[in-house]
Parts: C-alpha cells; structure tokens; sequence
C-alpha cells in the first residue's frame, strides 16, 4: 500500500471552499477501486489550510483515479488549483498498517 499527505493552502478566506471541493473528489472516490482512504482535514488553527490523507492499494490505483477524475462529472484537479494559494506540498508513504486498513486476508 501507498500512502500520501497533502497540504493545501487556499486564498485567503477560501479554505472551506476548497474542503468542499476535496470533499466532493471524496464522494466520487467512495467504492473506487483500491482507494482504502481518502480524507480531508481543515488546520484547526488555519481553516485555509487543508490536508489530504490517502491510502491506494498501489500507485495504479492512484493514478487511475486521477485520469478518472479528469473526466467524469464534477471537480476537478483545475477546480482544486484555482483555489490554492501556493502549489500543494506531497509527502510520498509506505503505509505499514493500522486501524480501518485491510489486512492482508482483505479484512478492516
């Protein structure tokens, strides 16, 4: 498994805009193949800075679901863009395990 953190920063006064936005990317994302979590935080102390925790079964998985969400219905990653203030920072994990991942007998 594949892991990612991204931290955003709107314009400013723009942050829950842009967590609604993440949260739309998140609704379509529900059910999409090797997608195990996709979730979308606001900095308590700066609501124009919001995180994006995922975890994809593969990099195939990742990436399948960005060239999808290119051209389906809804947001996107243009409609994220416009909201940013800075370009997002990436950090790029091995997710080990934990609570609510599957384990290897594809058990929670």
């Amino acid at each position: 498994m594949i892991g990612r953190l991204m931290a955003m920063t709107a314009h400013s006064g723009k942050g829950s805009e842009l967590a609604a936005v993440l949260l739309r990317v998140a609704e379509r994302l529900h059910g999409f193949p090797g997608c195990e979590i996709y979730l979308i935080s606001q900095d308590a102390a700066d609501p124009d800075t919001v995180h994006v925790t995922e975890v994809w079964q593969d990099e195939s998985s990742a990436q399948a679901a960005l060239a999808a969400s290119s051209s389906a219905d809804g947001p996107n990653p243009a409609d994220v863009l416009a909201l940013l203030s800075s370009p997002p920072h990436r950090t790029d994990l091995t997710v080990l395990g934990g609570v609510g991942l599957p384990t290897a007998d594809g058990q929670p």
